[in-house]
């Protein structure tokens, strides 16, 4: 598991826990060290209103999704072994991500 993986798993969500996608946002340091993953949950949901911390995937197929879905800092920590891997975000994709998270978190 590396940091940009898209992985499914048991996750909770804000309203409801669900077997649902979410991306590998701990780095490459900390899944070496650590059981578990730090991870942000993917909807196909638009948010109303969309926050800066939001990301449309724009090759969410290439990604191994199903839908074209939005990338949320909904950050939840899982054990690996619930996880199951289907992807990777494209290079554009995950650096869209970072960004979201870096300006979601105190610096």
């Amino acid at each position: 598991m590396k940091p940009g993986d898209v992985v499914v798993g048991l996750l909770e969500g804000a309203v409801q826990t669900k077997v649902r996608p979410a991306v590998v946002i701990a780095s490459a340091t900390y899944l070496t060290e650590r059981p578990d993953v730090l991870v942000g949950i993917l909807t196909t949901r638009p948010p109303t209103p969309p926050a800066s911390s939001d990301y449309s995937l724009q090759d969410w197929q290439a990604a191994g999704l199903r839908a074209e879905s939005i990338f949320r800092v909904y950050v939840l920590t899982v054990h690996r072994s619930e996880l199951t891997i289907i992807g990777h975000l494209s290079d554009r994709d995950w650096n869209s991500v970072k960004a979201c998270v870096g300006s979601a978190f105190a610096r």
